[in-house]
Parts: structure tokens; C-alpha cells; sequence
């Protein structure tokens, strides 16, 4: 409780519990519910603009005073393209949406730079990365505005660099979370995958600066139990998506609802890189032995977009990118700022009295 504390006057909140930056579903709205209950927001800029990012920021600044954090990937080095293996993956692809042209592998992600100089003129509480480290460049423009550094991790390997690149927190990522896997190097998702309840109290001994625990939590006990491994607070991501304020489609709601642990799968089939997901009809059939291997990052974004834009516009979880951590059916349907309360309110409990949900 008293790293908890620490924490929230160290960053100006009433609750020690931060939105992940889910890419493509953090609006506005849900980071306000969150902050205005004294948690910190969230958005995922990945694929944003710079003048996207502006408008979001201010959305936000419209609604609330409260707090929150801008993510960003760190950018890859260029991939090798083999247009016989992607031919596989249109045809496979085809089988699920409508046909994919050949060009649909040729994605261009947002100017990297530019992002960048939205995150610092937004003058945030913290910039996270995710997928590697900021330039040394960067992390001093970063430390010139007042704007502290998230570093998200998955092993104490990772989290030993990111302390030594000068992060002032560690985002210490579980194998059990939804969406998309945190690790520096994209061979390292799958082979080096450390659960929350080991990963926590290793980072923890590691590092000299606080750790959040991510990935899977999404009730009091877990919240607790983050606490108690040494966590100065932790950060919810499916958790939140069945809110009201995350806009998730219905049947994706429904579906979280409904997923046990055991019914989400590590997969690249959406994007390329590794993410846990819903293990739907299309991720099951996409890990088959016959299947065929997904391309690179990002060009199996590209390549699966006009499925999961059918996947949306009818209504086919199936067909959609349905991230989901493995706590998935603990989410609650109900307002944020709601759950939020009744998460912290009952962790307290747990903390201070032993009491047992």
C-alpha cells in the first residue's frame, strides 16, 4: 500500500491503476472515464497521425484534468518481402473475407518522427515504448519537458536496459496479456514467455525504479496479489474493453465475456508480430500444420485488413482482430469509472483486512 501510494502522489492519482495503451481501442472517452476516477488514461498512437494524436489530446483536455500516457511502438528494421509466401497467405486469407490485392502487403505506417514530436507537444504524464527502447535523443527531450518514461518489458533482461536507457518506470508485461507482445526482439515473444507472478518479483529485485504489473488483471485479487510481488500499481487493458466508454463492438464484448483462460491463443496471424487473442475460428485455422506462416510485421497487417474489416461491418467475431488477455472473463460490463472504484475499493480490502471475494 505504501508503494501505491508513493506512486500516485509521484504521478497525480487517486487510484494506482493505468489504462493500457491499447492501439486502435483506447477513444478518448475511456481514458477520460478512467482519469476522472483519479486513474491514468491511455492511447495507443501506433497508428495515428501526428494531427490524430493532437485531436485525441484534445478530447481529452476538453472532459478532464486527470492524467495519461501516449504509447508508441519502437520501429523495426525494414522486412525482407518473399511475394511467393505472401500469395499463400492472400489465398488462405480469401477463404475468410473478400479478395486481397497484392498490394494490400505494402503498408506504410505513420511517420515515426512525427508521432514523436505530437507525444512531446501534448506534454503528457509519462510516453511509454513498447517493442524496444527510445533513442537516448529522445528520452532527454522526454526529461526537458517534465514528461516521465514507461518502458514496457517482458523479461528482467529487458528491464535491466530500459532502467539503464534511463525509463522511470517499468510496464512489466505478462505472458497472460491481450494484444500484442512487448518483446524487444520479435523471436523473443514466443520463446521467452514469463508470467506475471514470476516476471513481477524478478523485475522488481532487478531494478531501482517502480514496476507496474500488466497482463491479465482485470480483478481485486490479482490487483492484490500484483501488490503483494512487489508492484507499485498495474496496468488493465482487456479489463476495460466491455466499459461502455471502449466502444468494443457488441459481439466482441460478448465475446470476452464468455473466453476462459484456455480459449486465448499467442498468435501472428492478424499482424505478424506475436498477440494474444480470442482463439477464434480464423486463429485456430491459421495455426494449422497447413496452414501457411504469416508474413512479417507490418505486412500481415496489411494483408488480413479486408477481413477484419468484414469482420466489423457484419458483425463476425471470427473475421475480426479480438485481442484478449487470459483474465478475459473477469472483465466487467459496466462503466468505467465504475469498475475502476470497485476494483481499487475492494483491493484496499483485501490489503488492509484479508478479506476474501
Amino acid at each position: 500500500m505504501l508503494r501505491a501510494k508513493e506512486f500516485c502522489e509521484r504521478f497525480g492519482l487517486k487510484r494506482p491503476i493505468l489504462l493500457a495503451p491499447m492501439a486502435g481501442a483506447c477513444p478518448a472517452s475511456l481514458s477520460i472515464a478512467v482519469a476522472n476516477d483519479g486513474g491514468m488514461g491511455a492511447a495507443g498512437v501506433l497508428m495515428m497521425t501526428s494531427s490524430q494524436i493532437d485531436a485525441w489530446v484534445k478530447e481529452f483536455r476538453q472532459s478532464s484534468d486527470g492524467k495519461f500516457q501516449l504509447n508508441n511502438w519502437i520501429p523495426a528494421a525494414p522486412v525482407k518481402r518473399n511475394p511467393e509466401e505472401e500469395a499463400k497467405v492472400r489465398t488462405f486469407l480469401e477463404s475468410w473475407g473478400p479478395p486481397v490485392p497484392a498490394e494490400a502487403g505494402n503498408t506504410t505506417l505513420p511517420n515515426f518522427k512525427e508521432q514523436c514530436e505530437a507525444m512531446l507537444r501534448a506534454k503528457p504524464a509519462a510516453i511509454s515504448s513498447i517493442m524496444g527502447l527510445y533513442s537516448a535523443d529522445f528520452v532527454q527531450l522526454m526529461k526537458k519537458e517534465g514528461i516521465s518514461w514507461f518502458a514496457t518489458v517482458t523479461t528482467v533482461e529487458e528491464a535491466k536496459l530500459a532502467e539503464a536507457a534511463g525509463a522511470d518506470v517499468i510496464l512489466a508485461q505478462g505472458f497472460e496479456a491481450g494484444g500484442h507482445r512487448g518483446s524487444f526482439h520479435p523471436g523473443d515473444a514466443e520463446s521467452r514467455a514469463v508470467g506475471l507472478i514470476s516476471l513481477v518479483p524478478s523485475i522488481v529485485d532487478a531494478v531501482r525504479i517502480p514496476v507496474v504489473a500488466a497482463g491479465g488483471i482485470a480483478d481485486p485479487r490479482q490487483i492484490a496479489a500484483a501488490l503483494l510481488l512487489g508492484a507499485s500499481a498495474v496496468q488493465i487493458g482487456t479489463g476495460f474493453l466491455r466499459t461502455p466508454e471502449a466502444k468494443t463492438p457488441q459481439v466482441y464484448t460478448d465475446a470476452i465475456g464468455k473466453t476462459a483462460p484456455e480459449n486465448t491463443r499467442v498468435t501472428r496471424a492478424f499482424s505478424g508480430r506475436a498477440g494474444r487473442s480470442i482463439a477464434t475460428d480464423f486463429v485456430r485455422a491459421a495455426s494449422a500444420p497447413d496452414a501457411p506462416s504469416p508474413a512479417p510485421y507490418p505486412v500481415q497487417r496489411g494483408l488480413t485488413a479486408p477481413m477484419k474489416a468484414l469482420g466489423q461491418k457484419i458483425g463476425d467475431i471470427h473475421r475480426m482482430q479480438a485481442w484478449a488477455g487470459q483474465s478475459a472473463a473477469l472483465a466487467e460490463a459496466a462503466p468505467a469509472g465504475e469498475v475502476l472504484t470497485r476494483l481499487w475499493d475492494a483491493t484496499r480490502k483485501i490489503l488492509q483486512d484479508g478479506s476474501k471475494l
